[in-house]
């Protein structure tokens, strides 16, 4: 689900989910961001209102920073473009970022 999704939008696709919601922090296409979207929290705070699924947040993390940020307040953190791209640079890479990417999340900080 999006930050612009409606109330009903976001009850039906609570509904409709099992296992977990994914928020998408920000709209627009795919890909590592800069920052984390000030909308996530407010997403997630919106979801929580109506279940208690776990939400995870996603769309731009690249960082283990951004990570520890979302794992402040979301139950998972969703990464894919960012793991697509350091695989170019062979599996040392992969490996650099996944570690920098667990630890952001093992960090979680408070918002």
């Amino acid at each position: 689900m999006a930050p612009v999704s409606t109330p009903q939008r976001l009850a039906a696709t609570v509904e409709a989910s099992r296992g977990f919601v994914y928020a998408a922090s920000t709209m627009g296409v795919t890909g590592a961001r800069d920052a984390v979207s000030h909308a996530a929290p407010e997403l997630v705070r919106r979801v929580r209102e109506v279940s208690d699924i776990p939400v995870g947040v996603g769309l731009g993390v690249r960082s283990g920073q951004q990570a520890a940020e979302i794992g402040g307040y979301a139950d998972g953190v969703i990464v894919g473009s960012a793991l697509v791209s350091a695989l170019t640079g062979g599996l040392p890479a992969l490996r650099a970022l996944a570690e920098e990417l667990a630890a952001g999340v093992r960090q979680r900080i408070s918002a």
